[in-house]
Formats: C-alpha cells, structure tokens, sequence
C-alpha cells in the first residue's frame, strides 16, 4: 500500500484496483454503445413493418375498392360531325369523370355529317376493344347492328344526346328535347305577341333533331293557335343552306316573324339572312357555339336552349361504367333469368339552360378551357 504522492496517483489506491475499474468502465461503454445500436436497430426494424402494414393496408384498400378501372381499362366518346364545338364540353366531363375513376378516354368520330362515315369510326374504335363507348347515333336504325356488335363483344354501348332505341343500349341520357322545343316555342310566341307567322330548319332523320322541331310545331298549335307554320327546309347543319333558306322563306312570306331550328351551325346563316331582310325575323335555335354567343350578345339572334353538357358527359360516363360492370348489383328482378343488363337506365334527363345575352359569357368554351386547364379533346 502507498501512503504518498506522486505522479498523479491518488493516495489509498490499489493499481490494481484502478486496472479492474478502468476494463469495468469500458464494459459499461461497449454496453452502452451495444444498447444505442440495439435500439437503432430496432427502431428501423418498426419503421418497415409499418411501412409494409401501411403498404398492405392501402393496397387492400384499393383492391375492396370496386370504383376503380384496372389500368388498361378504356372509354370512347364517339360522334358525328366532330368539330362541332357542342361535343367538347361533353367530352371534358366524360374525361374528367373517367379520371376520377384512374380509366383511360379517347374522343373519336367523323367531322362529316355522314351516318356512314359515323359508323366507320365507330366500328375502328370497337377493333380497340373499349370497356365501353358513348355514342351520339347520328341516325336511329343504321347504328342498331353496331350497336348490337358492340354488346355482343363485350363493349358497354350508352347513347346520348341522340338514340338508338331499337338496339341493344344499355342506357340513354340526353336532355328532354320535348321540353326544348316547348319552350322556345312559347319564348318566340310570347315575343311576337302571339299572333304571326314562322318557319323552321330541320335535318331529318336525327332523333333528337326531330323531336325538338315536332314538339316546337305542336306547342304552337296547341297553345298559340294564330302562330301560323309559314314553312319548313332542310339545312342539315349547313350555314348556307340555312341563309338560302332563310331568304327564300322571307320573299315568300313577307311577314315571316320567326324562324327555329333544333341546331347552332344553321342558325349562323339563318341569322345572317334576317339580319340582311331587316333583322325582323327572331332567331331562336338549340345549343351555342363561340359564334352564336357573339350573336345573342348582338342582338342578332333571339336566344338558345342549351343542354347541360357537362351534366351529359359525366352523367354519361358513369352510366357507361356501371353497365361495363353490372356484377356490382345483386337487384330483386329478372335480370340473371332474362339476360339483360342489371344496370340498364332507360333515360337520363340531363337538363338544360336557357342562354340569353345576360348569361352569354358563361357559355365561352375558349373561356371555359382556359379555366380548366386541359387539353380538351386532345387528351
């Protein structure tokens, strides 16, 4: 035992003592240091089950989930005359529709006004194999057999706009064009005091064309009984069949108070040849395009009847989902026993606007675009 000092050692202590207690000191510290990497260790152990839980969690989410199209899941809008800028609007809603659903779109048909040539490109989208295809059927009959080809290949068929309803469709959504013609038969009436002569454009052989020309020409004779039919040409959405016509119609009836017609692009000539004769003649039409808006908002031509497109499209889209996918439902009728689709919905009425040059600016598709975002129907 030392009992002095000297270089540093403290007085009472055991060298070896001091050795023992130095290895103690770093058995404490590899402990330590053992202890810190355990509980990394075990943290990051944690972290990856929970990530694998999550994982697990939101993929069986996604597969409980039955409103979700399988990534190569495919929906076509098809159509006649494709530059008319009625379509657009419907097509952006069917399209964001199907984004919300993660499914893919296409916007086809042909720009000419040829049943034929409709049927073409429809027929060039069923070689794709769409889940489904909302059409405008430019005629009734000649898209029954497509129509039925479509069903039986496994291709969900929703028309809109126009129908085919002697074919195997499962839905139909359009606005009442009944409705339509009744009132802008009873607009151009109560304008014209109800007393006076007019004349309508009409493109026969489109269902929904057709439906909203009789029922303009039925209102007045029910309701405005001195409203006189002074006559009636076909412009089949021909601005200059429509101005021809309207020309012709005034010179043969000097007193002509009104002109309809169940269309946008007919109503450009029409509106110019009253505008020519006097600017006497009222121009009422259904649907708007950027150019009939500068009208309205002129005073050049009287009003319109819009349908709601955007109501058409995403109404139509998921109608068009829900008859690709009819095992959704289990209903109480005989749907398994006789074959047809238990998602069938005979009509949709997807309403409409009444446009006026006080709510004109709404209506801009330009506008309208700009504020969305998109690409419209390039996307």
């Amino acid at each position: 035992m030392i009992q002095g000092s000297g270089f540093g050692r403290k007085v009472g202590v055991n060298p070896c003592s001091e050795a023992l207690e130095r290895s103690r000191s770093l058995l404490r510290m590899a402990s330590a240091r053992g202890g810190i990497l355990r509980n990394f260790l075990s943290t990051i152990a944690i972290a990856a089950a929970a990530s694998t839980f999550l994982g697990s969690a939101h993929a069986l989410a996604e597969a409980a989930n039955p409103f979700r199209c399988k990534p190569d899941e495919k929906y076509v809008m098809n159509v006649m005359v494709s530059g008319v800028e009625y379509w657009f609007p419907v097509y952006e809603m069917f399209k964001q529709a199907a984004q919300q659903f993660g499914c893919k779109t296409e916007y086809t048909g042909t720009p000419e006004y040829d049943v034929n040539k409709q049927i073409a490109t429809f027929d060039q989208a069923l070689a794709q194999k769409p889940a489904g295809v909302l059409v405008h059927p430019m005629n009734s009959d000649p898209f029954i057999e497509p129509i039925n080809r479509a069903i039986e290949q496994g291709t969900a068929v929703v028309t809109f706009a126009a129908d085919s309803p002697n074919s195997k469709r499962v839905s139909y959504i359009t606005s009442d064009n009944v409705a339509e013609g009744t009132y802008a038969a009873d607009a151009v009436a109560k304008a014209m005091g109800g007393k006076g002569e007019y004349a309508v454009l009409e493109n026969p052989g489109q269902d929904n064309h057709d439906k909203r020309v009789a029922a303009f020409i039925a209102r007045m004779e029910k309701k405005w009984p001195d409203m006189k039919l002074a006559g009636r040409a076909a412009s089949n959405q021909d601005p200059t069949k429509a101005y021809q016509a309207v020309l012709s119609l005034t010179q043969a009836h000097p007193d002509l108070g009104a002109v309809f017609m169940p269309e946008a692009n007919s109503a450009i000539g029409a509106a110019q040849a009253a505008k020519e004769g006097g600017g006497k003649v009222r121009v009422m039409l259904a649907d708007v395009n950027a150019k009939i808006l500068d009208m309205i908002k002129a005073g050049e031509i009287f009003g319109s009847v819009n349908p709601n497109q955007g109501m058409q499209g995403y109404m139509g889209f998921m109608l068009l989902w829900l008859a690709k996918h009819p095992d959704l439902i289990d209903p109480m009728n005989d749907a398994k026993r006789s074959g047809f689709n238990a998602m069938s919905v005979p009509f949709v009425d997807n309403g409409f606007s009444i446009v006026t040059a006080e709510n004109a600016d709404d209506f801009y598709w330009d506008k309208y675009l700009q504020r969305r975002g998109t690409k419209g129907i390039e996307e």
